[in-house]
């Protein structure tokens, strides 16, 4: 059983979407509840949380990597490499060649690690654009989990995330219900036993094609714009923040 977790990335290992005003930086998040179900049944248990909202794969490595190795952990979970994806350019190869070299030194440690690819974003206005991009960095991550033992969570495949229940209002990060659906993939990833339990969702109402068409606009006006415009500038959404559990703690 694991004793020592660590969790690196970027807002999807922070938690974003999943507000919790009583947690650092106001989140909650998968890795939160993940962590909980492994404190219950490993005495000892610690937890750390590096990860920092708009980190792209460099800082990630530079700033989380070094820590996260220091702590001798013996489960990793690492999501990185999305927010250079969504960039106006980016050389894939070289991307996931350079987070195989992050992975490898977290293997080095003995650690169990965990990956994932990233989601479809084949129904998503704007983004879906991007579809194709995504599928070529999703095979070579598989690729990459190959040939280092990792464990793939595999979001590509994840068809509930379809669902807009599933993600928050900014459609960029997820609700908390699709933190605690994600926090069941990776427990069941990982063979560890949970009670989590599933919230029943009813089918969705079908939405006029106009009130759709409306809603994407005002997205794209309230987050789309503002997102790029960050990255035009070279700015994050986590300047000026810290990460959320930095050092080996217990829950």
């Amino acid at each position: 059983m694991f004793t020592r977790y660590v969790a690196l990335g970027d807002s999807f290992t922070e938690g974003v979407g999943d507000v919790d005003d009583a947690r650092p930086n106001g989140v909650r998040g998968w890795a939160d509840r993940v962590a909980e179900v492994l404190s219950d049944s490993s005495p000892g248990f610690g937890y750390a949380n590096l990860a920092l909202r708009g980190r792209t794969l460099e800082p990630i490595l530079a700033e989380q990597l070094a820590p996260a190795v220091a702590m001798r952990p013996d489960l990793v979970t690492i999501y990185a490499g999305a927010n250079d994806v969504l960039r106006p350019y980016v050389d894939l190869d070289d991307l996931v060649a350079r987070y195989d070299e992050g992975v490898a030194a977290l293997a080095s440690t003995g650690a169990h690690i965990l990956v994932w690819t990233a989601f479809d974003p084949g129904q998503a206005p704007v983004l879906r654009a991007m579809r194709g991009r995504f599928a070529t960095y999703n095979e070579l991550v598989r690729e990459m989990a190959d040939e280092r033992g990792a464990t793939v969570v595999d979001f590509w495949r994840m068809r509930e995330y379809r669902d807009p229940r599933l993600w928050d209002t900014d459609r960029l990060h997820l609700s908390p219900l699709g933190h605690a659906r994600m926090a069941e993939a990776v427990l069941d990833a990982l063979g560890v036993d949970h009670g989590l339990v599933r919230e029943a969702l009813e089918p969705l109402p079908e939405v006029p094609r106009r009130e759709a068409r409306e809603a994407t606009i005002a997205w794209v006006r309230g987050f789309a714009v503002p997102w790029v415009g960050r990255r035009l500038r070279g700015t994050s959404s986590g300047d000026g923040m810290s990460p959320r559990r930095p050092y080996l703690e217990p829950l």
